[in-house]
Parts: structure tokens; C-alpha cells; sequence
């Protein structure tokens, strides 16, 4: 295939070029011709899944891509908590689950939170989902109305302004810069908050950056946040255990933030178990309530054999994840390294998660291998057809100037697919 970039482009947009061919032919009727609504048709599609959706049918067609598009670990589940999925399908956990997960389930999400995040939960508190994603959803869904606002600091999670928008929100985008650490300052968070403010999302540490915001640094927003009751927080902990930095901090154990924070997690990324879709949130009872009654009318309860599975992992040390944890940091290392060596690529130390996120915008305007570059997504394209490397634009994070790797890969993919990089940007 010569042009993948085409391929990704009619992928990303086939569904507005449709929609504007039966525009220009009046003799066509839209509406029998495109029956979509336009919540679907203003949609956009995960750039992430989008990518390692061409990185798949290039390597089907033969080509030796490198895809450093998704982040997924690429470690297994731990054996005992496979062991445990197998203990409860022979105990028979095969029939409907409850809605907002098992009750022993929600007992160890809170044991959790107590030996971790120091946060008082109660089971009440507590809505299990199919993944963290589904959490996500579901907050937005109970909580906005049309026109609400929702702070943004960019980069952020390619999902997070699609699920606020389906849920008649408005996202609020607060620039940040790799000279800070792509961290939002309290005067930014001060001045993005509005009468209409509803919630501020973050995660931390951060999807795509890789940034974890201290005790300090959230406590300094929290006081900002002090001085508007009316703004819930969305705080993302999904990376908690992917950390670097030695300590973490959830910011709702910050005094006067616990009552207003809704603190989402999951098992995906810290226990390698992405494809068993567990995630959940702490909420204010209300809160956790209304999730539960739309997620009544929408999934149910989460897999029954997962939730089980979970119990275990949630209930162990976190110091069984170590031998995956050294190896991320490890890879962060050696990822830095070898980008700091590439000119004209800029890029700070992340200090959690297993995401580098640098600035390439040295490279826009300039023709390389008679290619113009004119932004992110054309340098992401670029190394896609002349490197073999699958990544993600930054502009799909809110960031035009960087794109993001993920180093949940191999030391020696992570070697091949640096070094072709800076090969062809020679």
C-alpha cells in the first residue's frame, strides 16, 4: 500500500465526505440516503483506534510496521489473577450481575481506595462498569446538561471531548506547554471557569503526557477550586500504580474536595488487563446512584467472571505490579534518550504512565523526503509511510504541536522503531 495517509483520511472523515456528496446532489434525498443522526454524524472517530486500526491492515498486507499507537501493555494478566477468573467460573458466577457490581467487589474497591488514596468510600459510593471509559460516560451523562462547560487541560485523553460533547457539553481547552510539564497553573484554571463551568477532567498521571500533577501543585488548585462550590472535578487515576515519581496524590484528599470529586479507575493498564473491561468510580451517593440507573437502561452489570477476578487483584499489594512497573520506567528512560538524539525533536521527562508526547513542530512548513509538513498529523503520516512507525497526532489530545509513542513495546521494538525515525528525518 503506497498511501496509507489516504487510507487513515478517508477513515477519519468517510462519514462527513458522505454527507457533503449527498449535499452537493440535489436529486438525492439526505435523509433517505443518510439515515445517521447527526450526534453520530458529528462524532469524531478515536484517532488512536484509528491508527492502530492502519497499523493492522498495513502489517496484514505485509509491511513491517512498528505500531506505537495504543496503549495497551503489553505484559499478561498475573497468573493469580487469572486463577482467580477461573475459581469463579467454576463457582458458577455465570448469571446476571448486579447492576453497580458485586457488593464484595464494591468492599475491596473501597479497601482500595482507603490503602491507597487514603479516601473514605462506602460501598454506596461505589459503580462498577464496563471499563473506565463506561465511567466516563456515565459521569457526564447524570451530571450535564446542554451548554454546561467542561475544563479541559490539553493535552487530555482523545475521549474525554467526544463523551462531554454527546453529552450536551462544551468542552473548555486550557493550553499547557512542555516547558511546565503540559501541567495546568491555577491562574489558567482560574481563568476558565465561568458561570456555566460545570466540571474540570484531568487525568493523572496523564494519557497522553504522561504528567503527574504533586500534593503541591493540586492543592494550589483545589484552592481555586475553593472559590467555585459549583464545579465538580473528574479526577482520572486509571495510570495510578505507572508512576515514577515516587509519590501520589489524589486529589480528592485535599480538604473540601473529596465531597466534589469523582475519582475513576479501573484494572486495565496497571494489571495488564485491558480486554477484561473493568473500571469504577467513588462519587457522592447521588452521584453514584444516577450512574447506576442509567447504566440499568444501558449495559447492566459488568461481567460477572471479570468483576471476580478483580476482587483478587484489587485486594493484593500493589508491589506485585513492581516487575511491570521497573520495566515502563526503564523504557521511559531509554525512550528519552534515544528522542533527545533526534534534532529537532523536544520532549520533557514523564514521570508516570508509558507515553512520551514530544514537540515536533520544528518540522512544520519543512519538505522532507519531498514531503510537506504542515502539522502534527502530517508528521504522524510521514513516519507511518516512510518510517513504519504507527503513532498518534497530538492534535487528537488537544495539542497540535507534538505527537504521542507509546513505549508499551519492547526494548528492541522501541530501539528499531527510534532509530528508523531518525533515519528518515536525517
Amino acid at each position: 500500500m503506497k498511501n496509507p495517509e489516504k487510507i487513515l483520511g478517508i477513515f477519519l472523515f468517510l462519514q462527513t465526505q458522505f454527507t457533503d456528496f449527498l449535499i452537493l446532489n440535489k436529486n438525492l434525498n439526505i435523509n433517505e440516503m443518510n439515515p445517521l443522526s447527526d450526534r453520530i454524524n458529528n462524532l469524531s472517530t478515536s484517532q488512536t483506534l484509528a491508527m492502530a486500526a492502519l497499523a493492522r491492515e498495513l502489517k496484514s498486507q505485509g509491511k513491517d510496521i512498528i505500531s506505537l499507537s495504543l496503549g495497551e501493555p503489553d505484559f499478561n494478566t498475573p497468573d493469580f489473577i487469572k486463577d482467580a477468573a477461573k475459581k469463579a467460573i467454576d463457582e458458577n458466577y455465570s448469571t446476571y450481575s448486579p447492576v453497580d457490581g458485586y457488593l464484595e467487589l464494591k468492599e475491596a474497591i473501597c479497601r482500595k481506595f482507603k490503602r491507597d488514596n487514603n479516601l473514605d468510600y462506602k460501598p454506596a459510593n461505589i459503580v462498577v462498569s464496563t471499563g473506565a471509559k463506561q465511567s466516563l460516560y456515565n459521569v457526564a451523562q447524570v451530571l450535564l446538561n446542554d451548554g454546561d462547560e467542561v475544563v479541559l487541560p490539553a493535552p487530555f485523553w482523545v475521549s474525554y471531548s467526544e463523551i462531554i460533547k454527546l453529552s450536551g457539553g462544551i468542552p473548555v481547552e486550557v493550553p499547557t506547554t512542555i516547558e511546565n510539564d503540559f501541567k495546568m497553573t491555577p491562574e489558567q484554571l482560574e481563568g476558565s471557569i465561568t458561570p456555566k463551568t460545570k466540571m474540570i477532567w484531568y487525568s493523572s498521571p496523564c494519557n497522553p503526557s504522561g504528567s503527574v500533577y504533586s500534593r503541591a501543585e493540586f492543592t494550589a488548585l483545589a484552592k481555586v477550586l475553593e472559590k467555585h462550590p459549583h464545579v465538580y472535578i473528574v479526577a482520572d487515576e486509571i495510570y495510578e500504580h505507572i508512576n515514577f515519581s515516587g509519590t501520589f496524590c489524589s486529589i480528592a484528599s485535599i480538604p473540601g474536595m473529596f465531597e466534589r470529586t469523582i475519582t475513576v479507575n479501573g484494572v486495565a493498564k496497571a494489571f495488564a488487563m485491558t480486554g477484561w473491561r473493568i473500571g469504577y468510580i467513588g462519587a457522592p451517593e447521588f452521584i453514584a446512584k444516577a450512574c447506576t440507573k442509567m447504566q440499568g437502561q444501558v449495559t447492566s452489570g459488568a461481567n460477572s467472571i471479570a468483576q471476580r477476578a478483580t476482587i483478587t487483584a484489587l485486594d493484593a499489594n500493589p508491589s506485585v505490579l513492581k516487575y511491570m512497573v521497573d520495566a515502563f520506567h526503564s523504557r521511559r528512560d531509554l525512550v528519552v534518550k534515544l528522542i533527545k538524539e533526534i534534532p529537532g525533536l523536544k520532549i520533557n521527562v514523564p514521570e508516570g504512565a508509558f507515553y512520551v508526547f514530544p514537540d515536533v513542530s520544528s518540522f512544520f512548513g519543512k519538505i522532507v523526503k519531498n514531503k510537506l509538513i504542515k502539522n502534527a498529523d502530517d508528521f504522524s503520516m510521514f513516519l507511518l509511510s516512510e518510517a513504519n512507525v504507527a503513532t498518534v497526532t497530538g492534535d487528537a489530545f488537544g495539542n497540535p504541536n507534538c505527537i504521542r509513542f507509546s513505549y508499551a513495546a519492547s526494548e528492541e521494538l522501541l530501539i528499531e522503531a527510534l532509530r528508523r525515525i531518525k533515519e528518515v528525518l536525517a
